[in-house]
């Protein structure tokens, strides 16, 4: 065996390590067709994760979910209460320790789940769900919040608490884009930045709770 037969697969492994490949396309996890960049996401209420599907898998599982099987769909509104009663104080009583946090309500745990993008990914707070209930009792798209499939989205930002209801996706979009550029301990300007254009898209596609549905 020559030197050269010895010494090829580990520089091809080297060379991997340095060059690795290009990140699969997303595929449908039911029929395992490939998927564009945007494409639909239903929420997995079993293993609490949010999957992947084509538009025909999705309608299928949808109407499943909404049968009570185990897919959610997840709706397509974006809202924004100006008057969301939630101030300094508000957020001084969360103890988030950083700008930005979500919670949905589970309904497996049938509790709210609290968190926030870090470093590792999202966080959970810690703190009782009593605290947040008092904080949003007078929310309005807190009442509005749909198990699962929806998070109330905070910020606080410039002196006063921005307030939207997302599908709850984008929630963890973000947890992810600011994981891949988060620097030192409080994230680095390049996660800042990130921070300002997400919310700037989003103030683009949300619109105000009509009265009509509050309940």
């Amino acid at each position: 065996m020559t030197t050269s037969q010895v010494t090829r697969p580990g520089t091809a492994l080297l060379r991997r390590l340095r060059e690795p490949a290009p990140p699969q396309p997303p595929r449908c996890e039911f029929c395992h067709l490939p998927l564009p960049s945007e494409h639909r996401h239903l929420v997995d209420t079993e293993e609490r994760a949010l999957t992947c599907a084509c538009t025909a898998c999705g309608l299928l599982f949808e109407q499943s979910g909404a049968a009570g099987g185990r897919y959610r769909g997840l709706p397509g509104r974006y809202l924004a209460d100006p008057d969301g009663g939630l101030d300094e104080a508000a957020w001084e009583a969360l103890r988030i320790p950083v700008s930005t946090a979500f919670l949905f309500r589970n309904a497996q745990l049938e509790r709210l789940v609290a968190l926030y993008p870090s470093p590792a990914g999202a966080t959970e707070s810690e703190l009782e769900e009593e605290t947040w209930q008092q904080v949003l009792g007078n929310n309005r798209l807190a009442a509005l919040l749909q198990p699962d499939v929806e998070a109330l989205l905070l910020r606080r930002a410039a002196g006063r608490i921005e307030c939207y209801l997302v599908p709850i996706d984008l929630c963890y979009e973000l947890v992810g884009r600011m994981r891949l550029c988060w620097q030192g301990f409080d994230g680095g300007a390049e996660a800042r930045a990130e921070l300002e254009g997400f919310f700037r898209r989003l103030a683009e596609r949300v619109r105000a709770p009509r009265e009509d549905v509050v309940r």
